[in-house]
Parts: structure tokens; C-alpha cells; sequence
């Protein structure tokens, strides 16, 4: 099979897997979901929900992230690890939408990826799961080892690997294939066994 042959039967798989995947970070507005994002970064999903549950409560709008204590905030994430540039780039991606975004978190990825600590993995999933907007494909650990695991790519680089995706993937599945894709690593298909297309067919009757 070629990477499109591959890709329909991948999609068609995970269709049933994952008809209507969410995320699985909690949040109650595109500011809240931003600053998820940027917590999740080499920090689980769950570690993540713990910390914020208890910051949300403090900082609801984009002016509350602003107008933190740095400090204060390091301290409020540091079990999320690399909580120094983390808090960091909260508070400058924050100050940076107060004041050339007029307070609103940006709907492009031209305008999303110069804020701090925002690159295109960030960005996408933001744009998807706030906006409804596909404007490429996350690329995690997990989409990069199933990824090639599948023979989808052979890149190495999650840039790469995004450009390969984007290629055989529908644009309009591209948000809804990132998160199942996503999923499936994390449930489906673990970093310690390699995964087949005979295992993720496997998924759907069990």
C-alpha cells in the first residue's frame, strides 16, 4: 500500500475508535486552553487537570495571566516541570494578546506562533479545539512514533512528519485526526509495544 492507501484505512480505523475525540485538558475559555497547552508540554494530561484546577480559579481572563506574579505562578505550576519558562511564557504570551491582540487570543497561526512559547503544536491544537479551525496536524510523541510505526512518514522531524501527514490526510480531518491520533497513542497503542494496523483493528472489537 502507498501513504494514502495507508492513510484511508488509518482514518477509516480510527473512525470507529474515536468518532468524536475531545481533549482531555480541562479548560473554560481559549485562554485557559492556551495556557493547558503550554503546561502539557513533557507533563502528562492528568498532572496538568490537578494544576489547573486550582490556577483557574485564580486566572480566568487573558489580564489575569497578565497581570501575575511570576513567582507566584512558578510556584502555582512547578509539578508540571520546567515551571521557570513555563510561567514565564504564560505571562508574555498573555501581556503580548493584551497588547497587539486586543485581549483576545488569536485565531491564525501566523498571529499564534509569535507569542512566547507558542510553536505549531501548540498553536494547532488551540485553533482546532478552540476556533474549529484545521490549520495543520499536531505532531506529539505519540503522532511521530505511531506515525512512522505505520509507515505514514519516514521524517524524523515533527515538522517534517506534519508536512508528510498533511499530504495524505484530508483537510478538513485534520483536527479531528489529531486528537484520535493522539488518543490512540496514549490508550490504544502504548510507547512500549510497536503498533500495526492489525492491533488497532484488534481495539475496535474489544
Amino acid at each position: 500500500m502507498n501513504t494514502q492507501e495507508l492513510a484511508r484505512k488509518l482514518i477509516k480505523i480510527l473512525k470507529k475508535l474515536y468518532p468524536e475525540p475531545k481533549i482531555e485538558l480541562e479548560y473554560e475559555n481559549p485562554m485557559q486552553l492556551l495556557v493547558a497547552v503550554i503546561l502539557s508540554a513533557q507533563c502528562t494530561d492528568k498532572r496538568v487537570n490537578i494544576v489547573t484546577e486550582s490556577i483557574f480559579k485564580n486566572y480566568k481572563t487573558v489580564k489575569d495571566f497578565a497581570n501575575a506574579n511570576l513567582k507566584t505562578l512558578e510556584k502555582e505550576i512547578f509539578s508540571t516541570g520546567f515551571y521557570k519558562n513555563k510561567a514565564g511564557n504564560i505571562i508574555g504570551a498573555a501581556k503580548m494578546i493584551e497588547e497587539k491582540f486586543w485581549g483576545k487570543v488569536p485565531e491564525t497561526m501566523e498571529e499564534l506562533v509569535k507569542l512566547p512559547g507558542v510553536a505549531r503544536k501548540t498553536a494547532n491544537v488551540v485553533l482546532w479545539v478552540a476556533f474549529g479551525k484545521n490549520e495543520g496536524i499536531t505532531v506529539d510523541t505519540h503522532v511521530i512514533r505511531l506515525s512512522q510505526q505505520l509507515a505514514l512518514t519516514k521524517a524524523k522531524t515533527p515538522e517534517r512528519i506534519e508536512q508528510d501527514l498533511m499530504q495524505i490526510i484530508p483537510r478538513e480531518k485534520w483536527g479531528w485526526f489529531s486528537l484520535a491520533f493522539v488518543l490512540t497513542g496514549r490508550y490504544i497503542s502504548p510507547a512500549n509495544k510497536k503498533c500495526t494496523f492489525e492491533m488497532l483493528e484488534a481495539a475496535i472489537k474489544s
